[in-house]
């Protein structure tokens, strides 16, 4: 701020204005906190939520050298915002950015970049923190309000506001803005949008299969309420600058030396471009540094270089001023050829660099079940881009725990997408995961969330990840494609299949002539003024990402769009579905079994045993994983088929209830106090046998008859299910009985003669 000393830093008073977007109300405020920053607001509303940005624009110690806009977004989780200690015993402090922490700061530069002018290279950095938080709301699109005011408050040159909205759309076609993480749950359409006040900059969308009108129609309601936010920022400025003034910083700009441009356009004729054209990447790069290195030769040959060895010929020489350019800078001069030429060939002749049509989609091969021991697998190559993509299937408990600022939660499908540098043939340290895999990866999970099955349906937690072998442009809707596929082969009843394909546009801004090209490739990489990136399935869209480098993009163009990509994705799914149809009808041999009992309330505690040993027997013995929920239902997860079902029947076995009368044979586990005999059956059912049922004959020791590990014939008599005891007879043998008979009937003889003899006495 102007004059800003400590001696009145006190003093300052702060400006904070108040406003309502449908229906909700709002607060910037600025003056407060971070008082040495190029700008700082806290923006807030009336449900706890605050946050806090600031924003450093550097006019000193630039590299003036840089060949592009150095910007940094950072944005940092504090757990405190929502009263939370986070971390392990031996570190309580926030540490690297989450995924979810990574994606917003990419949400935020996405549409803030565009809005500064070309060849910039002031270091500018934007610090985004949350301050408070209520967990109920993810605060994402908050961010690009709020730093498209900070950097109008600031010394930076940003042209225009930008605001950022969250909509979501329900099935009956009701709308809520700034939803609830719950409300997007349960959400038809989850859109995210970024506008100026005419023209989209950036869409994130995830939709339950919505049709291109659904889209349409809820991306202008977006803009009706983005532009409100939009002119809110103008106000609040307004009266900021009344108030505390913005000073007039001018900024560093490294524009190329463009005064031999017309001598190098004369050089590099259309003709000379056609070594670029039909050339795969690696031989497109060859081509194109040979025309680097000759415009350089030709120009030196007519003195507008002057390299060193010839100064002092140059000195020399008494000719006329002619202008002369750093030998380093004539390569800006040959890309600046080069893209117009490439430019001028699409938009006027509907020509690009491997002769496909505007419309067309390159080829594509595919094969699946390539990786045997993998759940799933499917390779989809599209020209020269090649996805291998596995997935990976286990229990419901293995569910990803995220852990971030806000309330913890967990999903069952994970899709990862890796991007080594073997795939576009370079050599570089691998330091983690960076911030395009963690977008990549998010956005084709996006895309196939939503034609999954139910938890119910299909109980798995899934895995998926798309390895790039090879990459030519494109790689992100290759794995969307992949992925599909992968699932289908490792038995995941999707409901729809999903196809995606990149595209982009190029606009003439002096004759608003454009075209929109399908499937781009890598040597097209740099020529486009919009990225659109489009998921769907037969049904409708799935997810949705757009970029625009231009000011902004009309409506009309976004009609255009959607229709074009509508009959790239229906060539794609015809080309997948050719290989796989259908879901496999069969769980891979290698894949884990789940399968779901019911167990009454009451016999839980039966199941689970005394300190869990009955869940931790079953574990052990079978590889199983044995989860139990409150009202009974109970998941096991198996590594082989054969030791789920064997878990199963055990887990039947103890919950069988025994009556009276029921006949079987266990074995003897332990004798107590020589007099009860424990007997063990079906599994791990138990009853207890008392020495007087153990044998016909009167016996003084339990192991007179029987002893530990034998296996012995029973019947019960008695069941107390209050208790959970059941007394069993044991069955004697034939031996057994024949002898006891024998012992009885000369009892019996015994008895009868000495009564026939005390008899006699008495007579």
């Amino acid at each position: 701020m102007i004059g800003l000393s400590d001696k009145n830093a006190v003093d300052l008073v702060p400006l904070k204005k108040s406003y309502k977007f449908n229906g909700k109300e709002y607060s910037f405020e600025t003056g407060k906190l971070g008082l040495l920053t190029s700008g700082a607001v806290t923006m807030s509303d009336t449900e706890d939520n605050v946050l806090f940005t600031s924003v450093w624009f550097k006019t000193e110690w630039l590299n003036e050298k840089a060949d592009f806009f150095p910007l940094v977004v950072d944005f940092q989780e504090k757990f405190y915002a929502t009263g939370t200690i986070w971390g392990n015993r031996f570190q309580r402090r926030e540490w690297r950015p989450s995924d979810s922490a990574t994606l917003t700061a990419r949400l935020i530069d996405r549409p803030i970049r565009p809005m500064f002018p070309k060849w910039i290279i002031n270091d500018t950095q934007i610090i985004l923190s949350v301050l408070s938080a209520n967990g109920e709301k993810d605060l994402g699109t908050w961010w690009v309000t709020s730093a498209s005011l900070w950097l109008m408050m600031s010394w930076a040159p940003f042209e225009w506001p930008v605001a950022g909205i969250k909509i979501v759309m329900n099935d009956d076609w009701s709308f809520i803005s700034d939803p609830s993480v719950e409300e997007e749950k349960n959400a038809k359409l989850n859109l995210t949008i970024a506008w100026t006040l005419d023209a989209i900059t950036m869409v994130e969308a995830g939709a339950n299969e919505v049709s291109d009108e659904e889209m349409l129609k809820w991306l202008e309601f977006a803009h009706s309420i983005v532009k409100d936010i939009c002119n809110a920022q103008i106000d609040f400025i307004a009266e900021y600058k009344e108030q505390f003034g913005i000073p007039e910083v001018e900024a560093t700009f490294n524009k190329p030396d463009e005064s031999l441009y017309d001598i190098v356009k004369e050089y590099l004729t259309a003709e000379k471009m056609e070594v670029l054209y039909d050339k795969w990447k690696k031989e497109f790069q060859k081509e194109l540094d040979k025309l680097d290195i000759e415009t350089r030769e030709y120009l030196a040959s007519k003195w507008h270089i002057i390299e060193e060895s010839n100064w002092n010929i140059w000195e020399s020489c008494s000719v006329e001023e002619i202008k002369k350019i750093d030998k380093n800078e004539v390569w800006a001069l040959v890309y600046k050829r080069v893209k117009e030429v490439m430019r001028e060939n699409i938009l006027e002749n509907g020509r690009r660099l491997d002769g496909r049509e505007v419309i067309q989609v390159r080829n594509i091969i595919w094969e699946v079940g390539l990786l045997p021991r993998a759940h799933g697998s499917a390779l989809f190559q599209r020209g020269m881009t090649q996805a291998l993509t596995i997935a990976t299937l286990w229990g419901p408990d293995d569910k990803m725990v995220m852990e971030w600022m806000m309330p913890d939660d967990s999903k069952r499908y994970i899709h990862q997408y890796n991007f080594p540098p073997y795939s576009v043939w370079e050599v570089r340290m691998m330091r983690g995961v960076g911030r395009r895999e963690i977008g990549h990866g998010a956005l084709a999970e996006r895309a196939l969330v939503p034609v999954l099955p139910s938890e119910e349906e299909f109980p798995y937690t899934m895995r998926v990840v798309s390895e790039i072998m090879t990459c030519n442009g494109s790689s992100s809707m290759a794995s969307v494609c992949g992925s599909t596929m992968s699932l289908m082969q490792a038995w995941v009843p999707i409901k729809s299949p999903v196809s995606g394909v990149a595209m982009w546009m190029i606009y003439d801004e002096n004759t608003w002539k454009y075209k929109i090209l399908s499937d781009i490739q890598a040597q097209e990489d740099f020529l486009w003024d919009m990225d659109f990136k489009l998921t769907r399935s037969k049904n409708g869209i799935t997810a949705l990402q757009l970029d625009v480098k231009i000011k902004g993009l009309s409506m009309s163009i976004f009609k255009e769009a959607f229709a074009q990509g509508n009959e790239a994705t229906d060539f794609i799914m015809w080309k997948m579905l050719e290989i796989q149809p259908e879901v496999n009808k069969e769980l891979s041999k290698y894949a884990p079994l789940i399968m779901t009992m019911n167990i009454p309330e009451d016999k839980i505690r039966v199941v689970i045993g005394k300190g869990g040993e009955n869940v931790q027997r079953l574990e052990a013995e079978y590889w199983v994983k044995v989860s139990i929920s409150d009202d009974g239902t109970t998941t096991l997860t198996a590594v082989t088929q054969e030791g789920g079902k064997k878990a199963i029947e055990d887990i039947e076995n103890l919950l069988w209830v025994p009556t009276v009368g029921y006949k079987d044979t266990g074995t003897v586990v332990k004798i107590i106090d020589w007099i009860w005999a424990i007997v063990e059956y079906r599994g791990k059912q138990s009853g207890m046998i008392h020495i007087s049922k153990l044998s016909p004959a009167r016996i003084s020791n339990v192991e007179d008859v029987v002893k530990s590990w034998d296996k012995v014939e029973f019947e019960v008599i008695q069941v107390d299910l209050a208790k959970w005891r059941v007394g069993l007879q044991r069955k004697p043998t034939d031996e057994e009985v024949k002898k006891h008979e024998e012992d009885k009937k000369k009892k019996d003889e015994e008895y009868a003669k000495k009564k026939a003899e005390r008899e006699a006495k008495k007579d």
